[in-house]
């Protein structure tokens, strides 16, 4: 099987690094890919959101399934654009990618289906929390606990633009949870817990995320979360005449009056993804395939024995600014530890290889607990340097120290 995995980022690479393994690819390739991605697959200059491009580029190589990353392209209906000539996607169309394109949209769906989640706030009253009603890597969640925090949190939502959602400020524990759609099949594929702020503790502004871990002790079952949660959301997308197919992602909050649903994700998440693949038992590409074609019925997939931990290295003055052009050292002793390097934002200058975006690289960690895997992760942490490199410490410190005790 001939395929082409659309994307630049981390997740794209840590979804090429396990697609390469699957023993029914023939060629992977990529647009436009990075230089990680480059390590396993054929990396083409062509623009994740250029449908045109990318359906002649399909045409060209001959690919058999078309695999879109990021949500920026599925919002702005690029899989349409492939589907409607004829290659086969795994990826929503634009109409089921408004479940992350529109904040208000999302809550439609969830009040309709019947499936719990923050309530919207019709005066912004702090406590709350801030929401960009549309796409922005992440950044456009704002808590507020206060006015001087409302106050601030509006300003930065409307210097953004577009409209605004204001919702209830929920307590508890956070969750991503994922799973396969193929338009009325739906499969779980796996749970991660993610660290959204950038600085340790859960300080300063959001982030597209600064590291992630699985499998989390604290969760209820991944298949109970899915029935409860993305089933109904499927159905009543479906019911709309907008089938949803591909990766359904939901971040949750785990409340002590039940699961609350924060929003929905068209796609798999960054970077949840470096450590749901290293830790997935199962070969990847014929359950996208089934995806795609609408053929899920009968596919399970199960996780494998180890757990998993990756910790975002970032750029000087993330999220505010990206760096481009810093020399990077270390790669290859951080791999030489056992660590799984995953480019997020990275060029070659020559040979050289430089920063390109706000989060630079992932550093992951496989282990038989999640405490193993944090040691493993931020020891290939420290074997790599860029001149003001950032990252959290504290990426899995409660599950060490709960494992020490």
């Amino acid at each position: 099987m001939r395929a082409l995995l659309v994307g630049s980022g981390g997740r794209e690479h840590a979804l090429a690094w396990k697609l390469a393994q699957s023993p029914i690819l023939d060629e992977l390739h990529a647009a436009p890919g990075n230089p990680g991605i480059a390590s396993v697959g054929t990396c083409h200059p062509v623009r994740a959101d250029d449908g045109e491009a990318l359906l002649a580029l399909a045409r060209c190589l001959g690919v058999d399934l078309v695999i879109v990353g990021p949500e920026a392209p599925l919002v702005a209906g690029v899989a349409d654009a492939l589907r409607h000539a004829g290659t086969t996607v795994f990826g929503p169309g634009r109409d089921a990618a408004r479940i992350e394109g529109s904040k208000g949209f999302a809550k439609d769906v969830m009040v309709a289906a019947g499936v719990p989640t923050a309530r919207v706030l019709e005066q912004p009253t702090a406590p709350c929390v801030v929401k960009l009603d549309g796409l922005a890597a992440g950044k456009g969640v704002f808590v507020c606990l206060n006015h001087d925090d409302l106050r601030r949190g509006l300003e930065a939502a409307r210097k953004l633009g577009g409209d605004i959602v204001v919702e209830e400020l929920l307590d508890g524990a956070e969750l991503s949870v994922f799973a396969l759609v193929d338009g009325h099949d739906v499969v779980p594929f796996g749970a991660a817990r993610d660290y959204s702020r950038v600085g340790d503790g859960d300080l300063g502004p959001n982030t597209g995320g600064m590291g992630s871990y699985t499998p989390v002790a604290d969760a209820p079952p991944v298949d109970e979360l899915v029935d409860e949660v993305h089933r109904p959301v499927v159905e009543e997308l479906a019911r709309r005449g907008t089938p949803f197919v591909g990766c359904l992602y939901a971040g949750l909050m785990l409340t002590d009056g039940g699961v609350r649903v924060l929003e929905f994700n068209c796609r798999f998440g960054d970077p949840e993804t470096q450590v749901l693949l290293p830790a997935l038992g199962d070969d990847l590409l014929p359950a996208f395939a089934a995806t795609a074609s609408g053929e899920l019925a009968g596919v399970s997939l199960g996780a494998g024995e180890e757990a998993a931990l990756t910790v975002a290295l970032a750029a000087p003055q993330y999220p505010e600014r990206g760096d481009t052009g810093t020399p990077i050292d270390g790669v290859a002793d951080a791999e030489a530890t056992g660590a799984l390097v995953f480019h997020a934002g990275t060029a070659l200058a020559g040979r050289e290889l430089v920063t390109n975006g706000g989060r630079i690289l992932n550093v992951t960690g496989t282990a038989a607990s999640v405490s193993e895997a944090r040691e493993r992760a931020y020891a290939g942490v420290e074997r790599i340097s860029f001149a003001g490199a950032r990252y959290r410490t504290d990426i899995g410190a409660g599950v060490a120290e709960r494992a020490r005790a």
